[in-house]
């Protein structure tokens, strides 16, 4: 698998998106970061596909890339932005004046990135988004696999570094003794560069957006 860096959003950044996409771009793209669907999956997702008592849907095999039926829970938002479409359309969940939206990538979701300061991004970005939320939050990579509906744990590694939160227990097995109060400036030496790439995630370091 090619080596790629992940492009994701921060919160900020997703509510400056939501803010200046248009209504139906809006609930869609919300519905993206809270489900993590992709785009046919989100265009084409049915009414018949959703149970709103069990707060869940369901994307059949063959609309799924993995060829696999994922199930997908919905949280309190997720609910809320299905409950804004009924009404809309008899068979589909989302729509723009009372017709199914087949394409995002349009001319206002381009502006609406523009507006909100946000470059190098695709509307693939809102999944790869949601699962770098699920990851630094604590979901287990197991867990993301699931519900993202991955073919394979390799394909969820990709975000593994957006968290330390597994290796921390162990991060006080070692320590330095006689170590003096006032330290010396910390000096960057070979290889420290990318040491720190590697503890994306820990507090006092930004992760890596693009």
């Amino acid at each position: 698998m090619k080596s790629e860096r992940l492009r994701w959003l921060t919160q900020e950044e997703a509510a400056r998106l939501l803010q200046e996409l248009p209504q139906h771009l809006a609930d869609m793209a919300e519905f993206s970061l809270l489900t993590g669907l992709r785009q046919s999956n989100v265009t084409g997702l049915e009414w018949a596909q959703v149970d709103m008592q069990r707060r869940c849907a369901w994307i059949h095999p063959d609309q799924a890339k993995a060829r696999k039926p994922i199930p997908v829970s919905l949280n309190d938002q997720a609910i809320q932005v299905l409950r804004r479409q009924l009404g809309k359309h008899h068979r589909v969940v989302f729509t723009y004046k009372g017709q199914p939206v087949t394409q995002t990538n349009t001319k206002a979701w381009r502006k609406a990135l523009k507006r909100a300061g946000i470059e190098d991004f695709t509307w693939h970005g809102l999944r790869h988004t949601w699962a770098s939320w699920h990851v630094q939050a604590g979901t287990p990579l197991l867990v993301l696999q699931q519900m993202g509906g991955w073919a394979s744990l390799d394909m969820v590694q990709r975000y593994a570094h957006l968290s330390a939160d597994h290796v921390a227990q162990y991060a006080a097995n070692v320590g330095v003794n006689g170590t003096k109060k006032t330290q010396a400036p910390l000096r960057l030496v070979s290889g420290t560069s990318q040491h720190i790439e590697n503890m994306v995630g820990c507090e006092g370091i930004e992760p890596t957006t693009r």
